[in-house]
């Protein structure tokens, strides 16, 4: 967040992953502190409580802001359901832990991840069981290890979790049938892949081999098959969004990944149109602060560009980064962005 948008969280009195300081009393406080707001010239941000006490401003008593923020609150309970036993904790137990109701938990954890307590630890299941069918373990153990205690509820489960049955997956892909289809774009040549459920793949690039070749990699074992209609409906809306149509892209999704990598994807997907983040604002409000190197890792991984819009994800310096389909790209969506949410806060 910017310097004036966490003025503006003070003002209203919003919640935020940082804490103020008032040069005049020497205190700091949450931005959801009851207590008068000050004045702008005496207000100091910081990231963190210790970065405020370490400056020799001291909490504030009503606000108790050395307490966890909420960043810090997210962390926890993520620790504590990758801890746990089963990996699947009840939200009392997750309340206990970090001294809050279920309810408020449930409430500002999905806020700050996109993801109920609930769908994390299930996404860490599925991570598992992915892992011990992609390391040759056979169903049942893979399964067990995972934390499954049915198989009959797996199966049932599968074509949702997997985008197939356990066995064809541990087959890296045998028996999925991916439809495909390149066409021209604002940025060039656009491939759009997918299952029956949903978006597996949005690559751009110049060569229409290059493209196929790189799905192919994604999926090696895969059936692949050149089906305009089978994907129409996602092209037409991913054209016409390049084209500076709807902003918001709201399509179903198939693809693998870890649990991490979900809970960074969901995160981009919550950025505004028009609206950056660092990596390392990221990984805050993710609450994981020191992952930074990680959600870049998840950023450059993402197969689905344009709908997990990582492009909108820069270093700490305001430098572009990386980006997969070249930076000149990046460059562009963000030029062709900004013009529309400056012209939208101008009405």
């Amino acid at each position: 967040m910017s310097g004036a948008d966490r003025w503006q969280a003070v003002l209203e009195r919003q919640p935020g992953a940082f804490v103020y300081a008032v040069r005049s009393t020497g205190v700091y406080c949450r931005p959801t502190c009851p207590s008068r707001r000050p004045r702008r010239e005496q207000v100091v941000f910081y990231d963190r409580p210790d970065q405020a006490e370490r400056a020799g401003f001291r909490p504030c008593r009503r606000c108790r802001p050395a307490q966890d923020s909420d960043a810090e609150m997210v962390g926890r309970v993520c620790r504590a359901i990758e801890e746990h036993p089963d990996g699947r904790p009840a939200l009392a137990t997750l309340g206990r832990e970090v001294g809050m109701s279920p309810y408020h938990l449930q409430r500002k954890f999905k806020r700050l991840t996109g993801v109920t307590p609930r769908q994390y630890a299930e996404a860490l299941r599925v991570g598992r069981l992915k892992a011990g069918l992609q390391e040759g373990h056979d169903v049942t153990r893979a399964m067990y290890d995972a934390g499954y205690g049915s198989s009959s509820r797996l199966y049932e489960q599968a074509q949702s979790l997997l985008g197939m049955t356990p066995g064809a997956y541990r087959r890296g892909g045998a028996g999925m049938h991916i439809a495909y289809t390149i066409v021209d774009s604002a940025l060039g040549r656009l491939l759009v892949a997918g299952t029956g459920r949903g978006v597996s793949a949005v690559y751009l690039g110049d060569a229409d081999a290059r493209l196929e070749a790189e799905l192919r990699r994604e999926y090696p074992l895969a059936e692949l098959a050149r089906d305009a209609a089978g994907v129409g409906d996602w092209v037409r809306k991913l054209v016409s969004h390049l084209d500076g149509g709807p902003r918001k892209l709201d399509l179903p999704l198939d693809v693998q990944a870890t649990a991490f990598q979900w809970r960074v994807w969901e995160q981009l997907r919550a950025i505004p149109y028009g609206a950056t983040r660092s990596y390392t604002q990221v990984a805050r409000e993710l609450g994981r602060p020191t992952a930074t190197r990680a959600v870049a890792r998840a950023c450059a991984t993402n197969p689905v560009s344009i709908v997990v819009p990582c492009h909108r994800v820069l270093r700490q310096d305001g430098h572009l980064g990386g980006y997969r389909w070249g930076l000149e790209r990046k460059r562009k969506l963000l030029e062709k962005e900004k013009p529309q949410m400056n012209a939208d806060e101008r009405r």
